[in-house]
């Protein structure tokens, strides 16, 4: 016997403490009690307590004289022991375990489903039910707002009726289970299983007359009352009793689930994940093998994009491991991708229907639900698999208090369920994908054209799903030779719309989860599908939102498996890629006017954000901006963190700004895409970078064409032509620099015009006619001094006296030098500075002053080496090691030399390799090593013979870069 609750409903409202009852005075608060003690623990909002208290008209004050009722219940229910709590929508009485009827009817109820004995089970329940005083709240009028629950509490104890009845049955205790089983056949005369049961309890029981009688009587009552005849099974029960055959009575035991949906037969792959999950669900207490039924339970969530296998591969490892749970493995499915997924009620219902609970003994409230749920399982150890979960919210009500194993699959990663083990899924590997492929559309066939195989595993991004669907067309189509998929699959415009077959479908399961996604998680996601496939700092999503600091949102779309995390680069920031196929269906969701001002933002903010590292390299001088441009700024303290060290921001961002120039070509307008290029030109010199220089000047250059942006094709043409010169193709670098020069002009940019004289200039210059390279010199001089620019100035008279240089006039040589010194100094410009030192060490090296010359290379060197400059840091190196060997130092020279000719190759300039192949092979001829010394020479003219392929009778031994 259990002790007596201090609070009741089931029957007149009762507050107590432990020697006496508590009076509450007043209909209201009473009704007020009742209805928090219906839904005990949880909030009742103050709207249905309003309609409780006044069910016709509540007057305007109803919420401060409702707040009045709360305030004078607080004595006694504090004296009974409980508390009652406001919460914004409501209030709550919060109780202890054990001091309300209703709680404890439900507890007692749940016990006896778990216990595997009649006897306990008809203990528990004979408790439960001697807890009822009456109908629930019998002293009290009815509310429409009670009437729900009030008839499940009926429900519920009708089942725990029946349920001890049974009992009694099956411990062969037939003349109380007939005299229960006939008090329930009061209350509802018409029930034919009741009156079955009563028929075999009491012809079980020896007294075959009364039984007969019995079935007399429910047979004239359904035909006179009802004009029917009595169901099958109450004649079977009958013709039992007339036969003198009554059935043994079953054993009594709970049912046991054995529900997992069937093993996936061409499973592929997946080896380590297989080995993980089945260790981690495997039992094992102490290593005995045996479950831990004390223990919390065990919880494996498998997360992963759409259509990456996640079900497939929990249903695998399920049924690895579902021997060592004999209680049985309950299935649920939890439609997390669906517009509406189940209701954790709804689930809780079906799964204590799967474990024997009547329908009409089901609980009505979630929270009931969930305390019998894991009463039952308890001491029983489960495997539980939840396929699709929505969120931690949907799983937490499902998951037992212990000893069972929970599988989770999930598009998120449900990290916030307490003891979880993630698993995250990622695409198959090829091999992987060709074996699934393969088992589907037949191992021959594969073999056979096993380059087109490999492209279509390819072009699925190794989903499994999109690979399934790709090998059940093939099954579909044996005809069809692999290439015609592939070729299918090829175009990226319709690769979603091939992948389809049947009722699968890639695009409609990506979809699923976008349309759970909230407006922003789905804006973002748009706009990240227009960036191609390569990773992308977090700051992006802001461009896409117009706002700073989105990191929810970022976080919101990896939660659900959309967005990955490709981990984090040099500058410390995380880096995201969405999976290839979520890209391409993003990207088809990405239309409108609301998707391209995200696009046009994001392409801002890289220039932006190209801009402001750009401004702090060494090298800026033929810099071309657009200023009209769209820009978007991340935030200050964002921009100034990753360009805190520009070269590494650059480094990192690469391959995301190359794409960003060839989005901006795509999508315009044009002066986005030369703008960004043009930005980029001070990282590409600095490192050499002149295939993606070229590359992304080509895609930027026809973009300007095409919207006939003048500015931009004259910028795109200046900047081609200098990585022509840096690869000794002057014919083709003076043609578009001369027609850079015309557009400039005739747009009235001075001082692009003098830049792209200064380009005419290097060409004459490289080529070996150096009065004309000291005309343009001369002239773009002029230009940048009407200008005001002291960066171009500062240029120019570099470039006058190097030509002097190369015509051997040292003394105009040391007055053009040294002024290009002297302003490189005042701006502060050390590159500059390195570049001019390269030049008076020649010049030095000329007038027969070794220590200088030395000593100004070996300053230059330092510079460039400081500031990352490989290619100019070469020429200094080739400098100081033709000057270290001419002094007799061999072996310090020939290191030198080596470590610019290494550069030099690794760069594609072929003048500075053929200048470092001629010292080397010269200082072997020094030397005495002749063999080696005509191999280098000979390499030498070589290499100037191909240099000469590209302009007439270059001169290239001054081939500085011209920065």
């Amino acid at each position: 016997m259990v002790d007596q609750p201090n609070f009741g409903v089931l029957g007149p409202l009762l507050v107590r403490t432990a020697d006496r009852p508590l009076r509450v005075a007043g209909r209201k608060p009473r009704l007020l009690l009742a209805s928090l003690l219906l839904e005990a623990g949880q909030v009742v909002g103050s709207d249905a307590l309003i309609e409780v208290l006044w069910p016709e008209r509540a007057p305007s004050s109803a919420v401060a004289n409702l707040r009045t009722y709360v305030s004078a219940l607080r004595g006694p229910v504090g004296a009974a022991g409980g508390r009652i709590v406001a919460h914004p929508s409501g209030y709550a009485i919060e109780l202890a375990a054990g001091q309300l009827d209703l709680s404890l009817f439900e507890e007692l109820a749940g016990r006896a489903r778990a216990a595997g004995d009649p006897g306990e089970a008809a203990g528990h329940l004979r408790a439960a039910l001697a807890l009822w005083r009456g109908a629930p709240l019998a002293d009290l009028p009815a509310s429409p707002v009670w009437d729900e629950r009030l008839r499940s509490l009926v429900q519920a104890r009708l089942g725990a009726a029946e349920e001890l009845a049974e009992a009694k049955l099956a411990r062969q205790e037939y003349a109380a289970a007939a005299d229960d089983l006939r008090a329930l056949i009061g209350e509802h005369p018409y029930r034919e299983d009741l009156w079955q049961r009563l028929i075999l309890a009491l012809h079980r029981g020896g007294r075959r007359a009364e039984a007969l009688r019995a079935y007399t009587e429910i047979r004239r009552q359904l035909v006179a009352d009802l004009g029917v005849e009595p169901g099958q099974d109450l004649r079977d029960a009958h013709a039992a009793v007339l036969a003198d055959e009554p059935p043994s009575p079953p054993p009594y035991r709970p049912p046991v689930p054995h529900q997992l949906p069937a093993d996936v037969p061409d499973f592929t792959g997946r080896v380590a994940d297989v080995a993980a999950l089945t260790r981690l669900l495997s039992p094992g207490r102490q290593g005995t093998g045996e479950p831990d039924t004390d223990g919390p339970p065990v919880i494996a969530v498998v997360a992963g994009p759409p259509g990456v296998g996640k079900s497939a591969l929990a249903v695998h490892c399920a049924h690895a491991v579902r021997d060592a749970y004999p209680e049985g493995q309950l299935h649920l499915s939890l439609n997390g991708t669906a517009a509406t997924p189940a209701a954790p009620a709804d689930l809780l219902a079906e799964a204590l229907r799967s474990l024997g609970v009547a329908e009409a003994a089901l609980p009505a409230a979630t929270h009931e639900r969930a305390t019998l749920y894991r009463s039952l399982l308890a001491g029983r150890p489960m495997l539980v698999f939840l396929d699709d979960a929505a969120d931690a919210a949907q799983v937490r009500p499902l998951l037992p208090g212990s000893g069972c194993a929970v599988l989770v699959t999930s598009r998120r990663r449900l990290t916030e369920l307490p003891g979880a083990r993630l698993l995250e899924l990622d695409a198959l590997t090829p091999a992987e994908g060709g074996e699934l492929l393969a088992r589907i559309a037949g191992a021959a066939r594969t073999a056979a054209e096993p380059e087109a195989a490999r492209a279509i595993v390819a072009a699925c991004g190794g989903l499994p799903l999109a690979v399934r669907v790709a090998g059940a067309r093939l099954a579909a189509r044996p005809g069809w030779p692999l290439e015609e998929l592939r070729r299918r699959l090829a175009d990226d415009d319709t690769r979603l719309d091939e992948l389809r077959a049947g009722d699968l479908e890639v695009r409609a399961t990506f979809e699923l989860s976008y349309r759970r996604l909230p407006g922003e998680a789905a804006l973002a996601l748009r706009a990240l599908g227009l960036l191609g496939p390569g990773s992308v700092p977090g700051w992006v999503a802001d461009a896409a939102l117009d706002r700073h600091r989105s990191h929810a949102v970022v976080d919101a779309l990896v939660d659900v498996s959309l967005l990955r995390l490709a981990g984090t680069d040099a500058l410390g920031q995380p880096r995201y890629r969405l999976p290839d196929l979520v890209r391409r269906t993003a990207r088809e969701l990405a239309g409108g006017e609301a998707g391209q001002r995200a696009l046009t933002r994001v392409l801002g903010g890289w220039t932006s954000a190209a801009e402001h590292a750009a401004a702090r390299l060494p090298t800026t001088l033929f810099s071309v901006t657009a200023g009209s441009a769209p820009r978007w700024s991340p935030a200050p303290d964002t921009l100034g963190r990753l360009t805190a060290d520009p070269l590494s921001w650059f480094e990192a961002e690469r391959e995301s700004l190359v794409e960003a120039v060839r989005l901006a070509a795509r999508s315009g307008p044009a002066e986005a895409a030369w703008g960004l290029a043009a930005t980029l030109v001070p990282y590409f010199d600095l490192h050499c970078r002149l295939d993606e220089w070229r590359l992304t000047h080509r895609v930027a250059l026809d973009s300007a064409r095409a919207a006939g942006d003048r500015r931009g094709e004259a910028a795109m043409l200046r900047g081609l032509a200098q990585v022509s010169l840096y690869q000794d193709r002057y014919a083709e670098a003076a043609g578009m620099l001369r027609r850079a020069r015309v557009i400039f002009r005739e747009l009235g940019d001075a001082r692009g015009e003098a830049i792209s004289i200064c380009g005419l200039g290097a060409v004459e210059e490289f080529s070996g006619r150096h009065l004309r390279a000291l005309g343009c010199f001369r002239h773009a001089l002029a230009m940048f001094l009407a200008e005001g620019d002291a960066g171009g100035e500062a240029y120019a008279r570099q470039a006058i006296g190097r030509v002097h240089l190369s015509l051997q006039d040292l003394g105009q040589a040391s007055r053009w030098l040294g002024d290009a010194l002297r302003l490189a100094g005042e701006l502060g410009d050390d590159h500059r500075e390195g570049c001019v030192s390269v030049q008076l060490g020649r010049l030095h090296d000329l007038a027969a002053e070794p220590d200088e010359a030395i000593r100004f290379q070996g300053r230059a060197l330092d510079i460039f080496q400081t500031l990352g400059d490989r290619h100019c840091g070469a020429y200094a190196l080739r400098g100081l090691g033709g000057l270290r060997a001419a002094r007799g130092g061999r072996s310090d020279g020939s290191a030198e030399l080596r470590r610019s000719l290494e550069i030099f190759q690794q760069l594609g300039d072929r003048s500075g390799e053929a200048d470092a192949v001629q010292t080397l092979g010269e200082l072997y001829r020094a030397a005495g090593r002749p063999t080696l010394a005509a191999h280098y020479l000979h390499r030498a003219a070589e290499l100037r013979r191909q240099v000469r392929a590209g302009a007439a009778e270059p001169r290239l031994e001054d081939a500085l870069p011209a920065s």
